[in-house]
């Protein structure tokens, strides 16, 4: 399967956890058929993004968002020439400093469109990552408030937009069931 081929199947199999992830998810299967490269940020202000909720034995790692505030799982912007797959590891090794897997084939597992900087739409894409269960250590110049909470913790921390997704990969990590 290519690329924009392999998403729209990854994004149709998602089971959405809610409303909001029920749209985003019909969003972003839209924004696929317009033209263009759907992860320019260049020419479109609305563009996917990717993030990764990555777990370990420890259980899932937060960030504050050095412009926001809030905390959320790391991500970003995909780079020229990058996948989403790709973009989510490079983005958690950069502000986490873990060197992350995906739990055999890429697990697209959330989706949420919000709005971005500059008047921009994110439409994130959120994959499971698998991590060593060591203390981050993010790169210079990146949050340096970045930890590993159980999922409880996690939900009570984090951006309210999150909090089901992480509820749904809690249940899912308790019955070992996170790595398929």
């Amino acid at each position: 399967m290519t690329g924009p081929v392999r998403l729209r199947a990854q994004l149709e199999s998602i089971s959405p956890v809610d409303q909001r992830e029920e749209a985003s998810i019909a969003a972003t299967l839209a924004r696929l058929s317009w033209p263009g490269d759907p992860f320019d940020q260049a020419t479109n202000e609305h563009h996917l993004t990717a993030s990764a909720f990555v777990v370990s034995s420890r259980g899932v790692i937060l960030l504050r968002h050095r412009r926001l505030g809030i905390w959320v799982q790391p991500g970003g912007h995909v780079d020229v020439g990058e996948g989403p797959e790709e973009a989510a590891l490079r983005e958690t090794l950069e502000e986490t400093g873990l060197a992350a897997r995906h739990p055999g084939p890429a697990l697209l597992f959330h989706v949420d469109v919000h709005p971005g900087p500059h008047e921009h739409t994110h439409y994130d894409l959120r994959y499971v990552l698998v991590a060593p269960p060591i203390d981050p250590s993010p790169a210079k110049g990146e949050s340096p408030e970045v930890y590993w909470f159980d999922f409880a913790g996690a939900t009570g921390r984090c951006e309210p937009a999150l909090v089901n997704a992480l509820t749904k990969l809690g249940q899912r990590a308790q019955v070992g069931n996170v790595e398929d």
